[in-house]
């Protein structure tokens, strides 16, 4: 079983001190290069003054985006830390047991995809965002992704849309592949649903026995906490789909 989770849009900022970023030290060494030129370009738009613009955040957020120009240089911590908010608030990612974390991948705009201990500084960078010399992230990681990504077992979809749209399952993964979509009353919702998510994440990473090989198997271990339905994959060489209810 592989857990798929979006990032955080807050991020801690690291420790005051340590070791800056290790591009070759991160786990997929083959995406080294690809985060290379993202990271340049991040950089480099970050010292600009209309980089709030670019970057598609609000003016008060100007030093957040100032501090991406000392990435390369800022101490780096797991990013099972650095990664904050609801659905990380949920799943508490740094308390989780080693076997279980190595059951996650973030994915990212500027490093494509990370383990919990790969460590990294923190950052302001959306998946939605066009960078000069990269062009639209999620159209620049998605062959890359492609390339780099064969999950083995099922894959449990936590991501948004928008980080989504840098990776999909091709058919044989996508049989295996299991969207978790949150649903109030029958209503899907995105006010619970980072919540919910994680709490479904933690469940499944946590839970004793085997891990589920099936997306009927996932159905029913997720049914041991929460009340959930398997959805059929909508169109042939699609991925299923997981409703839960939000708490």
């Amino acid at each position: 079983m592989l857990v798929l989770l979006p990032p955080s849009e807050t991020k801690w900022a690291g420790p005051p001190r340590g070791a800056a970023v290790r591009l070759d030290a991160l786990s997929h060494p083959d995406l080294t290069a690809a985060r290379e030129q993202v990271l340049d370009a991040l950089v480099e738009v970050s010292a600009r003054p209309d980089a709030p613009e670019l970057l598609g955040v609000g003016a008060s957020l100007g030093d957040v985006v100032a501090a991406n120009t000392t990435l390369r240089t800022r101490p780096a911590a797991p990013a099972a830390r650095v990664y904050t908010g609801v659905l990380y608030d949920a799943l508490d990612l740094p308390n989780l047991p080693a076997a279980a974390a190595r059951r996650v991948l973030v994915f990212s705009a500027l490093w494509g995809v990370l383990r919990p201990g790969d460590r990294v500084p923190g950052y302001r960078l959306s998946m939605g965002t066009s960078l000069p010399g990269t062009g639209p992230l999620a159209a620049f990681w998605k062959p890359r992704l492609t390339g780099a990504l064969a999950p083995a077992g099922v894959v449990v979809d936590c991501r948004s849309a928008t980080y989504a749209a840098a990776w999909t399952p091709d058919a044989d993964t996508a049989a295996r592949t299991v969207g978790v979509r949150v649903l109030s009353g029958g209503r899907v919702v995105s006010h619970a649903a980072k919540h919910t998510r994680g709490l479904v994440a933690r469940h499944l990473l946590t839970r004793a026995g085997r891990a589920p090989r099936t997306p009927g198997a996932l159905r029913d271990a997720v049914r041991e906490a929460f009340p959930a339905e398997l959805r059929e994959p909508a169109r042939r060489g699609g991925a299923w789909t997981l409703d839960v209810e939000a708490r």
